[in-house]
């Protein structure tokens, strides 16, 4: 029995030594896209000493030669064509050959954050400015790598997931915001698009952040640290990068959509600083300054005090950081009581909007929000000016969101008028003497006052009084 034995164990070492001799990264497989016009990374694991030879179909003269480690690892760069495909990648070591297939070349965007951006199409609350998208949804140049949900307190080097063509057996699990960005980067620029599907509903900021960020830096390791753990969602510092974003760092991408926020409207004053470090930890990560666009929560009377108010303040400041971008979805909410405001469609337009401008150059588009720029102030009353495309506008005869205070901090809704040269006076009989204006300055304020291309007014506050919980 033990000499039976002894070949079948024999048998099996060899097949396993087989096995992993050589892989691939799921994220490099069939249907996938690579980012265009770029020296972009090729990775996997295979025998120490066994030469790992590839050849791509659009240079098949070219023969791209990687060496594996001690460690089984092994890397290299090929240059990508402009967009275009399909074609494949063979891999050639001494013990397999596997080829890829179905590869386009495009653009290729990751879309994060937790619910807002997870909004699926065939979510129970369904969305409802999607019309017939899902059953007319098959294009073979949009494609999707969906992530599942993971975490790890180490950092790890492979994840699940497999790239899919959009079609209506795909499309319905796919990020609706995320699903009509990619669809116009395709329409508008005639190049195929995958987008790298990693987000977790309920997710708090420091759990996608590298650990890095925390290492050199002790005030961000001390807010990380002081996190409190929730029952819907991990939330100690870096686990869901760990799992979910780590794997994919030596993937080439144009840039990021990011929408979260929500899971830490619960210390909204420190969240300005993390959001910082997790742009900064990203793309140090993807060793690429790539453009990062990210959406402003939206009103949700749930939240505690004017929490949520305070977040949306925190998440503008990081506007200061290069190539980054921001949207308002305020006057995207069907129902002031659901955290997940069924427009979705156009959150991806809005975000895509800025793409297409300053990622792509197109001119035309005007996808910038009007903000508040100055105020002066006249006995009585306040007139404020904005930085806006043309003049302003409301739907409603006198915008309600405005609110003024004294020098007593004592903030009182202001009767707003919006005078033909495009500015807002604002007048409150609470108030004699106005020092400071609020706009949409609540947890549940829709805005009211838009430009001409109908995007809102971003809220904006003139004090600076520190949130108290």
């Amino acid at each position: 029995m033990k000499k039976l034995l002894l070949p079948i164990f024999l048998c099996l070492a060899l097949s396993a030594s087989a096995q992993w001799a050589f892989r691939l990264p799921a994220i490099i497989s069939n249907h996938a896209v690579f980012q265009q016009s770029e020296d972009v990374k090729l990775w996997g694991w295979g025998q120490s000493g066994n030469t790992v030879k590839i050849i791509c179909s659009w240079n098949p003269t070219d023969t791209v030669k990687a060496e594996p480690q001690k460690d089984w690892t092994w890397e290299t760069k090929v240059r990508t064509p402009k967009a275009g495909g399909p074609y494949t990648i063979t891999f050639i070591s001494s013990t397999q050959k596997v080829v890829i297939e179905d590869i386009m070349i495009g653009e290729v965007w990751l879309c994060s954050g937790q619910s807002n951006m997870e909004y699926a199409f065939n979510w129970e609350s369904k969305p409802i400015d999607v019309g017939d998208e899902v059953a007319n949804s098959a294009n073979n140049e949009l494609r999707f790598f969906q992530l599942s949900h993971t975490y790890s307190i180490y950092p790890k080097d492979n994840t699940d997931g497999e790239w899919k063509v959009s079609s209506p057996e795909t499309t319905p699990s796919m990020s609706i915001a995320g699903y009509f960005f990619g669809k116009a980067i395709n329409q508008k620029l005639k190049v195929p698009v995958g987008l790298i599907a990693s987000y977790w509903g309920g997710t708090n900021v420091q759990s996608w952040m590298t650990s890095e960020v925390f290492e050199n830096n002790a005030e961000l390791k001390k807010l990380a640290d002081d996190t409190k753990p929730v029952n819907w969602a991990p939330t100690e510092p870096s686990v869901i990068y760990n799992s979910m974003l780590h794997p994919l760092v030596n993937y080439n991408i144009a840039g990021a959509i990011w929408y979260q926020g929500e899971g830490n409207t619960g210390e909204p004053q420190n969240y300005g600083k993390l959001f910082e470090g997790l742009i900064k930890g990203w793309r140090k990560a993807f060793d690429k300054e790539f453009p990062f666009y990210f959406v402003q929560i939206a009103p949700w009377n749930g939240y505690w005090k004017n929490s949520s108010a305070y977040l949306r303040e925190q998440q503008a400041s990081v506007l200061s950081l290069p190539k980054t971008g921001m949207i308002s979805v305020g006057d995207l909410v069907d129902n002031i009581s659901d955290i997940h405001p069924r427009i979705k469609k156009e959150v991806g337009n809005r975000l895509v909007n800025l793409a297409l401008k300053e990622q792509y150059g197109i001119q035309e588009i005007q996808p910038y929000h009007p903000k508040f720029k100055s105020f002066t102030i006249n006995k009585n009353k306040v007139n404020i000016r904005f930085t806006t495309t043309g003049k302003l506008t409301s739907k409603v005869k006198s915008p309600a969101n405005f609110q003024l205070a004294g020098a007593d901090n004592q903030f009182y809704a202001a009767i707003a008028k919006i005078e033909k040269d495009g500015t807002v006076t604002l007048s409150s009989k609470e108030v004699k003497t106005p020092v400071n204006v609020r706009y949409c300055f609540t947890n549940d304020a829709m805005p009211d006052i838009f430009d001409v291309n109908g995007l809102p007014l971003l809220p904006f506050r003139t004090d600076n009084l520190e949130y108290k919980p």
